[in-house]
């Protein structure tokens, strides 16, 4: 039986909605200083990203393949594993997800007596000076770019008919968390846009307008990972 468009995206909505709200809710919780993670912890957060990643390939991956990334889509869409117009409403959808995602967290924090919505709010990512380790623009590309095209190279090798289908979610999932364990004190990690694009909104000011490299990297190292995945295939 067919699955009809309108049920994917809405599943993608969910799933990324999910995402964001169980991993930047981490974020929030444990909260972050200068001097990285506090409270819940780096490995916390790691785990909470990649956690809400296994629960979404499991619950949805049947309906859409558990994309929940824009950078994911559009690998697929490169490698040719899904249509242009699908995609396009996967990532409209994705985008939405996580948009409302960062409202309920936002309207979660409000109701803290001493919570203002500061610089990086609401698990946003971001370089530089004031957040995180500090590292700079060329660190916070580079580890974006390798990472996704790390994710989404074990995604097509899982996925692929010399993976093993059962074990993909949590091997996508643990691949997440290890990603976050070592991204985190450099950009916040996000190999995917939607996640970024949902605190950073709320957020505004710097994380604002540092959104651009988290749409840019993890879209470069997904392309790139499927160009690579496309040339193994083909040997």
């Amino acid at each position: 039986m067919e699955i009809k468009s309108s049920t994917k995206y809405f599943a993608e909505m969910v799933g990324t909605f999910s995402l964001v709200l169980f991993g930047c809710g981490a974020a929030v919780v444990a909260g972050v200083n200068a001097s990285g993670p506090a409270g819940l912890g780096l490995l916390g957060i790691s785990f909470a990203f990649g956690l809400s990643v296994v629960a979404m390939a499991y619950a949805i991956g049947g309906i859409t393949g558990c994309h929940i990334n824009p950078a994911i889509t559009v690998a697929m869409l490169t490698a040719g594993k899904i249509k242009a117009n699908e995609a396009l409403g996967y990532i409209i959808a994705q985008f939405i997800g996580a948009t409302i995602a960062a409202g309920v967290l936002y309207l979660l924090q409000s109701g803290h007596p001493d919570w203002a919505l500061g610089e990086y709010a609401l698990g946003s990512n971001g370089w530089g000076e004031g957040y995180g380790g500090g590292y700079n623009l060329t660190s916070a590309f580079l580890a974006e770019a390798i990472f996704t095209f790390l994710f989404l190279f074990v995604i097509f090798g899982t996925t692929s008919k010399w993976g093993n289908g059962t074990m993909a979610g949590l091997a996508i999932g643990i691949t997440l968390v290890l990603i976050h364990m070592v991204c985190i004190p450099i950009t916040g990690t996000s190999v995917n846009p939607a996640r970024s694009f949902g605190p950073a909104l709320f957020a505004g000011g710097k994380a604002l307008q540092q959104l651009w490299l988290f749409i840019v990297a993890p879209i470069v190292g997904g392309v790139a990972a499927a160009i690579v995945w496309r040339a193994l295939e083909k040997k």
